[in-house]
């Protein structure tokens, strides 16, 4: 019980350093939350004037247009709450300069420590960007859906805390390839590029044919993003909601084991030529 209380305050020092050491970027933080609405205004566009030509009430998919908008508007908010967006890149720089040595010697495990700093990244990110996102919700509440049920909007926060976790380890380890190349942007660059098409960014993965929705779920991709968008409108149900969450857990776990086992032997490849 003692060694829990010293590892909390231990990382919780961690995150209180993060938040005065992110809090120096908080103009930068606003320019991006801002910026970050300018596509998503382009596709809520879009699907208005793809609506303005179906009689009221018509569908695309299983989505009116207020459905539709809301998917998007909900898609921004699990974006700005989980999304990885220095995290890689310095851990990255970290093993490149060999700052991750520092870790060799002190009793802090470092997946923790970078845990500790994402946390307080979004922290702030989410205190800044209340303001931009929130006006630009308020201006399209007349699109906003309510969650179907209570239910699905407690397994939606569940699914939202999942999100962010497999978020966090596959970028950190994706960031461990330094250990073996020396510039890991064109790997991170392509995990975006599936996360953007396959997590359901562009467009609600359930508008797919239904055999590649159906082999989609099977892999980590729509758990960074969409899932939890889809739980909140109801699109996810009785037991594919609970299929779903138990496929998230395991990817998670896989995620997790994953980035400990590429951890390990990356850093027997870092002492073993004298990092």
């Amino acid at each position: 019980m003692i060694k829990f209380w010293n590892e909390w305050i231990k990382y919780g020092h961690v995150i209180n350093v993060g938040i005065q050491n992110t809090l120096a970027y908080r103009m930068n933080f606003l320019f991006r939350a801002v910026f970050t609405l300018i596509p998503l205004l382009a596709n809520i566009l879009l699907w208005k004037t793809i609506f303005s030509d179906k009689a009221e009430g018509d569908m695309i998919g299983a989505y009116n247009l207020s459905q539709m908008v809301s998917y998007y508007l909900l898609i921004l908010i699990v974006n700005s709450m989980t999304a990885v967006n220095e995290d890689d890149w310095q851990i990255a720089a970290d093993i490149r300069n060999g700052v991750i040595s520092q870790f060799l010697l002190k009793p802090m495990d470092y997946l923790t420590f970078r845990f500790s700093l994402f946390l307080a990244n979004r922290l702030i990110y989410i205190l800044v960007a209340t303001i931009p996102v929130g006006l630009f919700l308020l201006w399209q509440r007349n699109y906003w859906t309510a969650p179907v049920s209570m239910e699905a909007l407690m397994l939606s926060i569940l699914s939202l805390s999942l999100t962010g976790l497999l978020q966090f380890l596959i970028s950190f380890t994706m960031a461990l390839l330094a250990f073996w190349v020396l510039e890991v942007a064109t790997f991170i660059f392509i995990l975006y590029a599936f996360e953007y098409i396959a997590g359901g960014h562009l467009f609600p993965l359930d508008l797919l044919p239904t055999w590649l929705e159906t082999l989609l779920y099977w892999t980590p991709f729509p758990y960074l993003l969409s899932f939890p968008v889809l739980i909140y409108l109801g699109r996810v149900e009785g037991q594919a909601m609970w299929n779903g969450i138990l496929v998230q857990t395991v990817w998670l776990v896989i995620a997790f084991l994953t980035a400990r086992f590429v951890w390990n032997r990356g850093i027997r490849s870092y002492t073993a030529v004298g990092g």
